[in-house]
């Protein structure tokens, strides 16, 4: 997360499926909407497909189905562009779909609280915080990553 000051952490909340999920501000590159999604041959479901991306083929995957849950991939879908952290020059970005326009927020640090209801938590998720009286998943993005490099190595 990027730090606005030393008491509050600045992130950006998604809706992905029926969750929502704060995303680091720092790894954010671009927000759009109406993108032309190009569908991979034999991709996981959650792997929508390629959007183009200032000269990239930006890999696009719902992260509500990576979880575990479920989300209609249409053209009325929002997208937001993540800086990848891994490092590899192959894909220095990738993308996540959302039902509305992500919103910037500054949270408390003090107010960023696990949630230790769940016993597991699902494929990608690092930890369930309380906002106030709501829940957000964080997302493990080197993970995500991971998944989005190996599931695209099995269908070339």
């Amino acid at each position: 997360m990027s730090y606005a000051s030393n008491d509050e952490v600045r992130g950006v909340l998604i809706q992905a499926g029926a969750e929502r999920v704060l995303l680091p501000n720092a790894t954010v590159a671009e927000m759009m909407s109406r993108v032309t999604v190009e569908p991979i041959e034999g991709a996981p479901d959650w792997l929508a497909g390629y959007i183009a991306w200032q000269g990239w083929e930006v890999p696009l995957l719902s992260y509500a189905r990576f979880s575990g849950g479920d989300e209609t991939v249409a053209g009325s879908n929002k997208v937001v562009v993540l800086k990848a952290l891994g490092g590899n020059p192959e894909m220095p970005y990738f993308a996540l779909l959302t039902q509305s326009f992500p919103q910037l927020i500054a949270v408390p640090r003090d107010g960023l609280l696990a949630d230790a209801s769940e016993e597991s938590l699902p494929q990608g998720v690092h930890m369930r915080v309380l906002l106030g009286e709501q829940s957000a998943l964080l997302p493990d993005l080197d993970a995500i990553e991971s998944a989005v490099l190996a599931a695209l190595a099995a269908v070339v």
